[in-house]
């Protein structure tokens, strides 16, 4: 992918940047009271709904129980007359016999011509980790929380748009449009086989789906436009293998790297700290370039875990470090990439013997929706009206499944919208409050009415 692929922003309009007129026409503001007593009397229900889909494990990787989380999700919302397809994403990276990449979309159709609002979460939860005082998926409520691994992001997310909806259609049975609700693969790891897939299937093209929210936890009252760039890579370091008792006879490729690691400290990271963005990322450490050396090996292969041996004294000629750099809308992928080459080559020039390689592995580039997009117009609106406040936009400061609607099915009208602390996001006692979850679904039940509900509409 070159330069020229980069995600075209425009600039954001003045006039946006105020949350919309919270005035609404009396069928709306009556629907509105009608939506906010039927959440509130589904209160039980979004609990029990929340705690169920926690009660999944569905791990990734490797990908654990997708097809089970998709079927409770079909067959609840094929209880509400909803249309149900479970998709396979067959090829996709990491979908095998014993691990197939499972999604679940439901639509449902109005009676009335319209547009399609979108809702889409991801069904995949992050390793558990140590630290834990409750159960990771037992679902613990206490004290108005909500306890688990996923709890957070996201199935709390997915269980409030689910209710939301169901609400909207008990006071709304003959609404515009149609509404869609999406559980997929793989957001942890990429997203390829879940969104990517669909979107490639045309899933999220624009003449068949014309708004999307992922219910990410990015807070309540904030609208999340959009996520950094992403570029990982793996270098690696060679050098020649010895016996470890003679390292001179050798060449170490661990030192290799560590020479490279210096130069980074030295060089890199100081030139990442001095970026800074113009996007409303958060949290504020993040309006920086940023990199994180994810993983690094070198020798020997590591052992299963039932071998109790000693490993044999070799010196190490390979060495591999993967990296993880998160870039601004401001920059370009090409010179984040020469970032990393000059780093090298600076290595090159002082060391005897240096030889290395790099690996592209995940390329993705920032992108933003523009305050002025009737997704964003039409969520600021509900949030003003349902918690008497302006929304805050703010921008991701990782990438998630935004990037394939937009890069792939060409849809720019989407954003993150829901419930959640997003600094609970895979951490020990991950956690998300039942009265965030009520409001989220307050506002997207409202968005709902706003770009669905016509007079005769209503039941």
């Amino acid at each position: 992918m070159s330069s020229s692929d980069r995600t075209s922003i425009s600039p954001l309009s003045a006039s946006a940047d105020a949350a919309p007129n919270a005035a609404s026409n009396p069928m709306a503001e009556h629907l509105a009271q009608r939506l906010y007593a039927e959440l509130e009397d589904r209160r039980d229900d979004l609990i029990a709904l929340t705690q169920d889909l926690i009660r999944i494990p569905t791990l990734n990787p490797p990908g654990e129980f997708y097809r089970d989380i998709c079927e409770y999700l079909s067959k609840r919302l094929a209880a509400k007359g909803f249309e149900i397809e479970l998709v396979r994403a067959h090829g996709a990276p990491g979908d095998s016999e014993k691990y197939p990449r499972w999604n679940v979309v439901a639509r449902r159709d109005g009676k009335f011509p319209g547009e399609c609002v979108h809702f889409n979460s991801h069904i995949d939860v992050v390793d558990v980790g140590l630290g834990w005082t409750t159960d990771p998926f037992g679902g613990e409520l206490k004290d108005g929380k909500i306890y688990g691994r996923g709890a957070c992001d996201m199935k709390g997310g997915l269980a409030a748009s689910i209710v939301a909806a169901e609400a909207f259609l008990a006071i709304c049975p003959d609404f515009h449009g149609a509404i869609e609700i999406s559980g997929t693969a793989d957001e942890e790891s990429g997203g390829f086989g879940g969104v990517a897939y669909l979107a490639e299937k045309g899933f999220f093209a624009p003449e068949r789906v014309q708004h999307v929210i992922i219910p990410e936890p990015l807070n309540k009252d904030r609208i999340c436009l959009g996520h950094r760039g992403v570029w990982w890579a793996e270098i690696e370091t060679f050098g020649e293998i010895a016996h470890g008792s003679m390292p001179f006879l050798g060449d170490c490729a661990v030192r290799h790297m560590g020479a490279v690691v210096n130069e980074m400290e030295e060089s890199l990271f100081p030139a990442l700290a001095q970026k800074r963005t113009d996007m409303p990322v958060v949290p504020e450490g993040a309006k920086q370039s940023t990199l994180n050396i994810n993983s690094m090996h070198g020798g020997q292969a590591e052992q299963d875990p039932d071998f109790t041996g000693l490993p044999s004294p070799c010196v190490p000629d390979s060495c591999r470090m993967i990296i993880d750099r998160r870039f601004l809308i401001e920059e370009d992928i090409n010179e984040v990439q020469e970032e990393v080459m000059q780093v090298l080559r600076t290595v090159e020039e002082s060391r005897d013997n240096f030889r290395y390689d790099v690996k592209e592995l995940h390329r993705v580039l920032p992108t933003m929706t523009e305050k002025s997009a009737p997704v964003v117009q039409t969520v600021a609106k509900a949030i003003a009206e349902t918690m008497g406040k302006e929304a805050e936009y703010v921008v991701s400061p990782g990438t998630y499944d935004q990037k394939h609607i937009d890069r792939i099915g060409k849809l720019h009208n989407c954003i993150a919208y829901g419930p959640g602390i997003l600094d609970l996001a895979h951490k020990p006692d991950e956690y998300v409050g039942v009265e965030d979850m009520i409001d989220s679904a307050k506002v997207m039940g409202r968005s709902l009415i706003d770009l669905l509900a016509k007079p005769e509409a209503a039941a």
